[in-house]
């Protein structure tokens, strides 16, 4: 089973990169789908680019990590950032 811990890690990768712009991310929860939810947090929250972040960074990320992960979804990404 895959922990919170592990998706961390993964995405400890990347961090610095959010960091430097002032944003960061933290792991939520991972559904019974394997559905990784997260919440972008600083800057990433509110960015218009949070949306490619998210997928190009932080998904494939995880996705190089954990194969068996089908997605990450961001539970706070404002409607204009999607």
């Amino acid at each position: 089973m895959i922990s919170i811990e592990s998706i961390e890690k993964a995405i400890d990768s990347i961090r610095p990169y959010l960091l430097a712009d002032g944003g960061n991310i933290k792991v939520l929860e991972i559904t019974e789908d394997h559905i990784v939810k997260v919440e972008m947090l600083g800057s990433c929250g509110d960015c218009r680019m949070s949306s490619m972040t998210l997928k190009a960074g932080v998904e494939n990320a995880i996705k190089q990590a954990f194969p068996e992960i089908k997605g990450v979804e961001a539970i706070n990404l404002f409607p204009e950032a999607v």
